[in-house]
């Protein structure tokens, strides 16, 4: 290994780079290579529509109504659903939906729908939604949407096959989509317990009376029969269908709080809660339930019966709509503000105020690309659902890209590059004799890092969130130059693997805590986006990665890494192997909860 070591630091930085381009160049070659043979590859689970919008699809304004497009949306999504499930699929679920562009009549419709994963008897499906003016040519993104489907069989319990993604974009989604998931399952229970310990600033009392509307006046309740168009093949009511017929009545409760034509921009997650038939009576109401200074949510809620004499009404589903009204410049307009009535309308309109803060956090954190995202975002109890979903999905995404480059190898320990969207990446790589398990359980207590990692000094464990994430305080020693030492704020996000195949995933990034505010006795360091993710390769066997996305604070030391300059990523990593290996017998008790 001395003689590997000596090898790399005499052949410098001229000839790292070089061999670094020598393997790109052949990587390149070999991606070329692959995407000849592969020209023409079309996801097989893939359908796309294309719909020219007329006058009976649009609204007051000409503009294609957003019921319309739901139906559209969910018909191409339950396609490729039933594509790959080869049998019937209901809709369960679709996530929160932005619109970020009208379409005009005359104009095409383009949606594109695919299963981006399977689970047991449910697979999530990513749609696109484009649209083009056939005069111009000039094409407009509209929305991105993540539905979840579920395959039915009337005999025989469905259990679908799994999905083998080819490419980068592919390979993506598959992996976060289990983490969105997860975000999924405790979706409920999420809201409740964030609008419990969210503050809500109650300003009921200093708002101008003379612009407000009582709430009640918005008010609206619609009923609607199920008739065979409106059904599938099972006779199940569209999801679509009623999306549309839920749409509908939330911008007539918007158009009586502003008397103008509202425009819908985002819907919050659907989530239907039980199937409705042919002859279903479905009741739909809606109801503004705050006024904001240029938006407004709509609640709506579908609920479902059989006869007219049954008092007995399933509730279907519900969901919470924001409009805004733009002028002729197309700016939002300044709306009157809201009445609540007493009780549950005051409770409405302070849920909606949370809510509002709560859409704000998820857009802001889940939506934005990488690049977008600054170092460390504050962490509060409203967020940190998503925090965590970013936490893990950032690490995968960066784990499933194509273009890592193999640098160098010395004893069995690879370390790869990647260059790309501004950063410089590496990610490390071996082979121990460790139960993935136990690797796991190790290495995402990070109060035991200090011992293998001399670059931790001191791991302090601020707040045990929940069961798979904490939040720590470390202190570092001085680097690449600089007298002070470092500390850094961690969110530390563990997951077990959702499928056979999938790693254990351990996922870090700084975050701000108010209780932890940078000090002058140290350098306050940030990561972005680090973590370990363990692959099972057999009995007592494990591959273990590390990944880190270097920041502007470590980037000298980094590159000094990988010019072969100094050994210290293979000296910490060996270390981290027989730290694994010295501590592999003593987690009995803990393993038994994986």
């Amino acid at each position: 290994m001395i003689q590997n070591v000596g090898n790399h630091l005499r052949w410098g930085l001229a000839s790292v780079f070089s061999s670094r381009t020598s393997r790109k160049s052949a990587l390149r070659a070999g991606n070329d290579s692959a995407m000849a043979d592969s020209e023409g590859y079309r996801n097989p689970t893939e359908v796309q529509m294309s719909q020219l919008v007329l006058p009976c699809h649009t609204n007051q304004r000409g503009e294609l109504s957003v019921g319309q497009l739901l139906k559209w949306i969910d018909t191409t999504a339950c396609l490729s659903a039933e594509r790959h499930a080869g049998c019937p699929c209901v809709t369960a679920s679709m996530d929160d939906v932005y619109f970020e562009h009208t379409i005009s009549v005359g104009q095409v419709v383009n949606i594109k729908a695919k299963v981006n994963r399977a689970f047991n008897s449910s697979m999530e499906v990513g749609i696109q939604v484009t649209s083009e003016d056939l005069c111009s040519e000039k094409q407009w993104n509209v929305c991105k949407a993540l539905a979840t489907f579920v395959a039915r069989r009337e005999i025989t319990k469905v259990k679908l096959k799994q999905i083998t993604p080819r490419t980068e974009e592919e390979k993506m989604e598959h992996s976060v989509a289990a983490e969105r998931r997860r975000m999924r399952l405790v979706y409920a229970d999420t809201i409740k317990d964030l609008l419990a310990n969210c503050a809500i600033q109650d300003d009921l009392e200093s708002r101008d009376c003379s612009r407000m509307v009582p709430a009640e006046k918005t008010r609206v309740e619609s009923v609607e029969l199920v008739l065979p168009p409106h059904a599938n093949h099972q006779g199940n009511t569209f999801g679509g269908q009623i999306m549309a017929w839920m749409e509908n009545v939330a911008t007539i409760a918007a158009s009586r709080l502003c008397r103008a034509h509202p425009t819908l921009k985002a819907i919050e997650m659907f989530h239907f809660r039980g199937p409705s038939q042919v002859g279903d009576r479905l009741v739909l109401k809606a109801i503004v339930n705050n006024a904001f200074k240029h938006s407004m949510e709509v609640g709506v809620c579908v609920e479902a019966y059989r006869q007219e004499a049954e008092t007995h009404r399933r509730h279907i589903n519900s969901a919470f709509m924001t409009f805004v009204v733009l002028d002729a410049d197309d700016q939002p307009r300044l709306l009157p503000w809201i009445r609540p009535q007493p009780g549950d309308g005051e409770r409405r309109y302070r849920e909606a105020s949370a809510r509002k803060k709560i859409r704000l956090d998820r857009k802001y954190i889940v939506s934005c690309k990488q690049t977008e995202v600054p170092l460390s975002v504050p962490w509060d109890p409203s967020n940190q659902v998503y925090l965590s979903y970013n936490n893990v999905s950032s690490l995968k995404m960066l784990v499933a890209k194509d273009n890592w480059v193999l640098s160098s190898e010395i004893s069995q320990v690879r370390l790869y590059t990647l260059e790309d969207d501004k950063f410089l990446s590496f990610h490390m790589e071996m082979v121990v004799h460790v139960d993935a398990a136990q690797a796991f359980l190790l290495l995402s207590d990070l109060r035991q890092r200090p011992q293998w990692d001399k670059h931790y000094r001191s791991v302090e464990l601020v707040q045990q969130v929940d069961e798979d994430d904490a939040i720590y305080h470390v202190t570092s020693p001085a680097l690449g130059g600089h007298t002070k030492p470092q500390d850094f704020v961690i969110l530390a996000s563990r997951r077990k693997p959702c499928d056979n195949g999938d790693p254990y995933v351990i996922a870090l990034r700084s975050v701000t805590l108010p209780t932890h505010r940078e000090t002058p006795e140290y350098r306050r360091g940030e990561t972005l986006c680090s973590g370990f993710c363990l692959w099972r390769e057999g009995d007592q066997l494990t591959k273990v990665s590390y990944y880190n996305q270097a920041t502007p604070g470590v980037l000298n030391y980094v590159t000094t890494n990988v010019a072969g300059l100094s050994s210290e990523f293979y000296t910490t990593f060996k270390a981290c192997e027989q730290f694994l290996l010295d501590n592999r017998n003593d987690l009995a008790p803990s393993l038994q909860t994986l």
